[in-house]
C-alpha cells in the first residue's frame, strides 16, 4: 500500500484554551534601536568582560521572539529580547546547566553559536562566537525553512488512545501547538486521540499529517510558552543525566564509583 504524507501543519495565528505565544502575558514593541548593551542594568558588575566589544554594535529591542537554546545538544525554549551583530540578552525559563557548547536556533532554522557572558535568575548574555545580520535575525526571514513555531526534539514515551484501543508512542518534538510522534498503529486523518505521558495533563489532538509510523499532531489545546518551557526543561536535564550515566557505565542515580570495592581482591 503506497504511504503518502500530507503537509505538515503550521499554525502560528492559532489560539487555545493554554493561550498564545505570549509567555506569561509579556508585551513587546517593534524593533527600535536601544543603548543597552546586553548586560543587565540591574548589575552591570556581573559581567567578566569589561563590554567594550559587545557595545560597538547597536543594539536593537525585539517583539518577544521564541527560540531554541541548545546546550550541548539539548533544546530549552527561551526568549529573545534585545540583539546586536555581536550578542543577544534572552529570556530563560530555566537555570543554565554546566555545558561546553551553547547555540541560539530561530524559528526559521538559523543557528549561532555563542557563550555565555552573565546570567541571572531568569536572564543571560550571550556573545555570538561569529558576528551575525541583526536584520535577519530580526525578521527571521530566509534560513532553513520559513519562520515556523519553535518545536524542541524530546525522548518521551506515551500512551495513545484512539478507536477504542490502546498503544505505545513515543515523541519525536513538541511545540506549543502540536507534535510529532512515532507510532506502530495506523492513524487516521483528522482522526481524535488522546496522549497520556504521565508528565503533563492528558493531550488531546487530531492527526494533520502522516508519513507511517509517524504522524504530526496539532494539539485541541495549544500551550503557553512558559508551560511548554516548563514542562520540557525536566526532560531534557533528565536525558542529559541519563546519557552521561551510560557514558560512565553507571546506573542512573548510582553512586560513583570511588575505588576498590568490598569484594575485589587485593593484587
Amino acid at each position: 500500500m503506497a504511504q503518502h504524507r500530507d503537509q505538515p501543519f503550521d499554525a502560528d495565528g492559532a489560539q487555545g484554551a493554554y493561550g498564545g505565544q505570549n509567555a506569561g502575558g509579556e508585551t513587546g514593541s517593534p524593533p527600535s534601536a536601544s543603548p543597552a548593551p546586553g548586560t543587565p542594568a540591574e548589575s552591570p558588575a556581573e559581567s567578566p568582560v569589561s563590554g567594550a566589544e559587545l557595545r560597538s554594535a547597536p543594539r536593537f529591542a525585539l517583539l518577544i521572539r521564541a527560540a531554541k537554546l541548545i546546550v550541548d545538544g539539548r533544546e530549552y525554549l527561551c526568549i529573545l529580547r534585545d540583539a546586536s551583530a555581536t550578542g543577544v540578552k534572552i529570556r530563560l525559563f530555566t537555570p543554565i546547566p554546566k555545558h561546553s557548547r551553547l547555540a541560539i536556533e530561530l524559528g526559521n532554522g538559523d543557528r549561532h553559536d555563542a557563550r555565555l557572558v552573565w546570567t541571572t535568575h531568569d536572564h543571560a548574555g550571550l556573545q555570538f562566537l561569529e558576528e551575525v545580520d541583526v536584520q535577519r535575525l530580526i525578521n527571521e526571514r530566509g534560513g532553513a525553512h520559513p519562520r515556523r513555531q519553535v518545536r524542541l526534539r524530546v525522548v518521551l514515551d506515551a500512551v495513545l488512545h484512539a478507536g477504542g484501543e490502546s498503544t505505545h508512542v513515543r515523541f519525536h518534538d513538541i511545540s506549543q501547538q502540536g507534535a510529532c510522534i512515532e507510532c506502530e498503529k495506523w492513524l487516521a486523518m483528522n482522526e481524535l486521540v488522546r496522549l497520556d505521558t504521565g508528565v503533563m495533563p492528558s493531550l488531546y489532538a487530531k492527526v494533520r499529517w502522516r508519513d507511517h509510523p509517524r504522524y504530526g499532531l496539532v494539539f485541541e489545546q495549544t500551550f503557553k510558552l512558559d508551560e511548554l518551557a516548563r514542562i520540557s526543561a525536566p526532560l531534557q536535564l533528565s536525558q542529559a543525566l541519563t546519557e552521561a550515566a551510560r557514558q560512565s557505565g553507571q546506573a542512573p542515580g548510582a553512586p560513583p564509583q570511588t575505588g576498590r570495592g568490598r569484594d575485589t581482591p587485593l593484587l
